[in-house]
């Protein structure tokens, strides 16, 4: 039995990354012989054991035989006869494909016979041999390690690769989860555009993100948006988002809180009227066809239709500030509205030019929501119970309360 730290593990510490997890694959043993030593298997398709005392990850070696289309279409074999170099040829890149020895110091102790020490060192994004095209998966991992690494580039012949599985129609047949969980992670890297304009280049975002595909060619008013392209813009939105430190709730809203835009008919461009309401149709059923979950569906509705009205929320008056709030729900979840903002901010200096400006909306519907919050509705509720008001009536003088408190903090800015 041999142990070999992999993946990466091995590649983080080449480049001087943190290296937080360790994966660790077993060759020459069987499973009842890493039972014997302690280790308790796993629930998977493929024989995996955690270690009694670190919890990490130990595989048995193992090879993939393409069975059916997409994702789930594997036979895996584990056996004492599997040799480290046939489990390193089912991986994904070159630099995810090198193996190190357990007492691993330096240059010595190092198993790579695929190259991915010199890809890492040139920079590249390669795949490891052609079984690389049994798993669509695969792109959307190229996509997010090119968000991560944003010196790295895809080798051409990967490019190519990708592009013919996408042609071939196994980007087809992805399933939604693991979409998402890609998708989630990319939108949490570095740079997020360039998950994108990897899926661009190579046909895969029209088929697992049409709406999101569809925006680039679109034009918006030069005078709003100086980079004119809408796919552009969202790309700047999202790097903005990163930039901004933005968690994924926010970063999902800014991946489509303009995809209404995508469908504005050809004769009112570029001009874009009413496109908040189809983002927002939009938006539910990309939610729904990649089961992303609940705190961002929602987060992402309220920015897709209220964005434009939060812009331009410096020039409203106290009741529409009271509506807009009542809207976005901040009354009850006054902690979403910070991220509600973010994802707004990311918008506006999400534009050529705009990049370092200031995002006053963000402290003034913070401050107006302040005042909403200063209303002592107990006390109102009370008081009108006592008159035998109740019901919708309470409701209305509650709102007309918090109305005249914004008014009246509006009334203090202007002295």
């Amino acid at each position: 039995m041999q142990i070999y730290m992999v993946g990466g593990a091995v590649r983080d510490r080449l480049l001087g990354r943190p290296v937080n997890d360790h994966d660790w694959v077993v060759v020459g043993a069987r499973p009842e012989d890493m039972v014997a030593r302690g280790f308790v298997p796993v629930g998977r398709d493929f024989p995996v054991f955690l270690h009694p005392e670190t919890h990490e990850e130990y595989a048995l070696a193992r090879t993939e035989r393409k069975s059916g289309r997409g994702y789930r279409g594997f036979v895996v074999q584990a056996s004492p006869d599997v040799t480290l170099e046939e489990d390193l040829s089912r991986r994904d890149l070159t630099i995810n494909a090198i193996a190190a020895s357990a007492d691993w110091i330096g240059a010595d102790g190092l198993f790579d016979p695929y190259g991915g020490a010199r890809d890492l060192e040139r920079r590249v994004l390669r795949h490891v041999t052609d079984a690389f095209r049994e798993d669509p998966v695969r792109i959307l991992r190229v996509a997010r390690f090119a968000a991560r690494f944003t010196d790295f580039t895809v080798a051409p012949e990967t490019m190519a690769l990708m592009r013919e599985m996408v042609q071939a129609g196994e980007a087809d047949h992805l399933v939604a989860e693991r979409v998402w969980q890609e998708l989630s992670r990319g939108l949490m890297e570095e740079k997020p555009s360039r998950m994108f304009d990897v899926l661009r280049a190579c046909g895969a975002l029209a088929v697992v993100l049409p709406e999101v595909e569809r925006l680039w060619g679109v034009p918006q008013r030069a005078e709003h948006h100086p980079e004119v392209d809408t796919g552009v813009h969202l790309m700047m939105v999202l790097d903005m988002a990163a930039r901004l430190s933005a968690p994924l709730a926010v970063r999902f809203a800014c991946l489509t809180h303009d995809l209404g835009k995508g469908t504005t008919p050809a004769d009112v461009l570029p001009r874009h009227i009413g496109h908040e309401q189809r983002s927002g149709k939009l938006l539910k059923a990309v939610a729904e066809r990649l089961r992303v979950p609940v705190d961002c569906r929602e987060l992402a509705d309220v920015v897709a239709r209220e964005h434009g009205n939060i812009h331009r929320s410096g020039e409203l008056g106290a009741t529409a500030l009271v509506r807009l709030l009542e809207r976005c729900d901040a009354i009850r979840k006054p902690a979403r509205l910070d991220d509600i903002l973010l994802a707004c901010e990311c918008d506006a200096r999400g534009r050529l030019g705009f990049e370092d400006a200031p995002y006053p909306q963000r402290a003034r519907l913070n401050a107006a929501l302040a005042a909403v919050q200063s209303v002592a509705t107990s006390v109102i509720a009370a008081r009108a119970a006592s008159m035998g008001v109740t019901g919708q009536k309470v409701g209305e003088i509650i709102h007309a309360a918090r109305v005249q408190a914004v008014a009246d903090w509006l009334a203090t800015l202007a002295d």
